[in-house]
C-alpha cells in the first residue's frame, strides 16, 4: 500500500458572518498517498478551496476555525495546533499550491524575475546567478519561453495565461511533495492546458508527487485524478476511483455534473440588422525598447491591424492562444485602450473621442473582466459593487428603484439577493464572476465585452450562464465580444468567430464554418487540443 502524504480526518470548517456561523465544509475526510492525485469537485461555494486552503493553514484566521476533532496530518505531523513559524517552512518548500486567481495572488510590485525567485532564495539559499538560471528553466518548464527577454516585466503587464503559468512556475519550483492545484489550468488557453497538464504528470511521476487537484473541468478530472471526491454544500456527496465515478455514477448530483455541458446555439441574426460597432487596421503597440535619447526603438505589437464588424443582436467570439491580442483588441474596442485605427460605435466615430466625450456612451458600452477578484473593490458590498454604475449613469433613481435594480440583476445571475450585503472576499471564484456579470447587464448596455466570462465558472453554471447571456440578448438585441479560450462554449455562444495569434487575424468567419470547416492550420490546432485533450 502506497504511503499516505496526506489525512484529513473529520474537518470542520466555520466561518465568522454578522448573521452568525456559517458552517463551510462539514466532516470532511480524506487521505492522498505519494505519487497519487485527488480531485475534488463540486459547484462554486461546495467548500473545495476552503479544504484544500485548510492543508496549507492559509484560512483567515480569526474568522475562520477548525471545530474540535478535525484532523490535518501531513507525512505524520499533525498541522491544526502548528503555528506559523512551523507553516512558513512547509509552504512553498514541501507543499506547493497553484491558487486560482493569479492576478490577485502574485505581487503587483514585484516582477516576474523577482517573485519566482523569491521562492529559491527562501527556501533553498541560492545566490543570484542560480536563482536566474533556474527562474529561466522554469519558464521554459511551463511554456513561457519568450518571457525569457522580459524577465523585468510585472503582473499586469501579461495576460490572464501567462499569469497562470507564472504561478505555476512558483509553485514547482521547489519540487514539493504535495501540490495543491487550485483551477490551474482555469486561465489557460486550450493548446497550453494540454502542456501544462502533461508537464503536471511528468512532475509527478519524476518526483513521485502527490496532487490535491480543485477544478470544474471534467474532462481534466477524467484524464488526471486518480481518486475523486464530489462535494456540495460542504460534505461529500460521492467518492470513488476515477474510472468507476465516471462510468457508473452513484448520486444524481454527480450525474447531473457529468450531464451539464454549454449546449445549443445563438438564435440567427436578422439579414438587415445594423452594424453597432466597428473597427478598420485597429493597432495597439506598446513600447519595448527604447535608445538612450529616451526614443522608442522597438514596439510589441499587441494588435496588428484587425478589422472587426459586430451586428445588433451579434456575438463576435475571439478565440486564440494567451498573449494573441484577444483582451487587448476588447479593451481598443471599448476605447479603454489607446489604439490607433477608426472606431464606429452606432454609427458615430469614437477613436478620436476624449474620456469626457467617451463617459456618455460608457453605460451602452459594458465589459466583464477576466479576472473578477482583481475588478472587484474589496470594500465595496455586492450592492454598492453593482449599484457603483447605476449612480453615475442614472442619479435620478431613489435608493428603491436602485435597490430593485440590483436585486433584480443578483436574479438574473442565479444569486440570492441576501448576499448584496457581502462582501467579494466572502465569496467563492465562479461567484464573484456571476458578481461581475450582474454589474455589467444592471445598466441594460447595448455592447458588451465579456473577457473569460465563464473561465472560473463551475460546468453546471456555465450552461446557466451561457443561456443567461443568450437570453439577455435576444430579450434586448444585445452585441457581444466573446473572448475565451474555451472552444466549447464559444460554440454555444457565437455567431462570427475571429481567430487570434500575434495580434493578428489568422482566421475569420461564421461559427458553422470555423468548427466544422477550418481552413488554417493553426485553427485547426486548436480545435484539436480543445476537443481531444490527452494526458498520456
Amino acid at each position: 500500500m502506497s504511503e499516505k502524504i496526506l489525512q484529513i480526518k473529520n474537518l470542520h470548517v466555520d466561518f465568522k458572518t454578522p448573521s452568525g456561523d456559517f458552517h463551510a465544509v462539514k466532516g470532511v475526510s480524506f487521505d492522498i498517498a505519494k505519487g497519487e492525485t485527488m480531485a475534488l469537485v463540486g459547484e462554486s461555494g461546495s467548500g473545495k478551496s476552503v479544504t484544500a486552503l485548510s492543508a496549507m493553514k492559509l484560512l483567515p484566521y480569526p474568522v475562520a476555525s477548525h471545530r474540535v476533532g478535525s484532523s490535518i496530518i501531513f507525512e505524520g505531523e499533525e498541522l491544526i495546533d502548528k503555528g506559523e513559524a512551523y507553516m512558513r517552512g512547509i509552504r512553498g518548500q514541501q507543499i506547493g499550491m497553484i491558487f486560482q486567481e493569479p492576478q490577485s495572488a502574485l505581487n503587483p510590485l514585484h516582477t516576474i524575475e523577482k517573485q519566482i525567485g523569491e521562492v529559491l532564495r527562501i527556501h533553498q539559499g541560492m545566490d543570484r546567478d542560480a536563482t536566474k538560471a533556474r527562474v529561466l528553466e522554469l519558464l521554459d518548464m511551463v511554456g513561457l519561453s519568450k518571457m525569457k527577454q522580459r524577465l523585468n516585466a510585472y503582473p499586469h503587464e501579461l495576460s490572464g495565461g501567462q499569469r497562470q503559468r507564472v504561478m505555476i512556475a512558483m509553485a514547482l519550483a521547489n519540487k514539493p511533495e504535495l501540490l495543491i492545484a487550485d483551477e490551474p489550468t482555469t486561465a489557460l488557453d486550450v493548446t497550453v492546458q494540454a502542456q501544462v497538464l502533461e508537464l503536471l504528470k511528468d512532475l509527478q511521476k519524476e518526483l513521485n508527487m502527490a496532487m490535491l487537484l480543485i477544478t470544474h473541468d471534467l474532462s481534466v478530472v477524467e484524464r488526471m485524478a486518480d481518486h475523486v471526491c464530489v462535494m456540495r454544500h460542504g460534505e461529500f456527496m460521492e467518492s470513488s476511483e476515477t474510472k468507476t465515478l465516471f462510468s457508473t455514477p452513484k448520486h444524481d448530483y454527480t450525474k447531473m455534473l457529468l450531464n451539464t455541458r454549454p449546449h445549443g446555439t445563438v438564435k440567427a441574426i436578422k439579414d438587415d440588422a445594423p452594424t453597432i460597432l466597428s473597427g478598420n487596421d485597429i493597432k495597439v503597440h506598446f513600447p519595448h525598447k527604447r535608445n538612450f535619447m529616451g526614443k522608442t526603438t522597438d514596439w510589441i505589437k499587441a494588435v496588428d491591424g484587425i478589422d472587426i464588424t459586430i451586428k445588433r443582436g451579434e456575438t463576435l467570439g475571439v478565440v486564440g492562444e494567451s498573449g494573441s491580442g484577444k483582451s487587448t483588441l476588447g479593451l481598443a474596442a471599448l476605447r479603454l485602450l489607446e489604439s490607433q485605427g477608426a472606431l464606429r460605435f452606432d454609427g458615430q466615430e469614437i477613436s478620436n473621442l476624449n474620456r469626457k466625450a467617451m463617459r456618455p456612451l460608457r453605460s451602452r458600452m459594458q465589459i466583464v473582466f477576466q479576472d473578477p477578484y482583481g475588478s472587484l473593490s474589496p470594500r465595496m458590498s455586492v450592492a454598492q459593487i453593482i449599484g457603483e454604475g447605476l449612480k453615475l449613469h442614472q442619479p435620478d433613481l431613489s435608493d428603491a428603484q436602485r435597490g430593485n435594480l440590483i436585486v433584480q440583476a443578483l436574479e438574473d445571475v442565479q444569486m440570492s439577493p441576501d448576499t448584496r450585503d457581502r462582501y467579494p472576499h466572502e465569496f467563492s471564484g465562479g461567484q464573484r464572476q456571476r458578481i461581475s456579470i450582474a454589474r455589467a447587464m444592471v445598466l441594460a448596455p447595448e455592447f458588451v465585452v465579456l473577457d473569460e466570462p465563464t473561465s472560473a465558472l463551475d460546468v453546471s453554471v456555465q450552461a446557466e450562464i451561457v443561456d443567461l447571456l443568450r437570453g439577455l440578448q435576444e430579450k434586448h438585441s444585445l452585441s457581444y465580444m466573446f473572448i475565451s479560450h474555451d472552444l466549447r462554449v464559444v460554440r454555444a455562444m457565437s455567431h462570427n468567430v475571429l481567430v487570434m495569434k500575434d495580434g493578428k487575424v489568422i482566421e475569420h468567419g461564421s461559427a458553422e464554418d470555423i468548427f466544422n470547416t477550418p481552413k488554417e492550420d493553426y485553427t485547426k490546432t486548436l480545435l484539436d487540443a480543445a476537443m481531444n485533450l490527452k494526458v498520456t
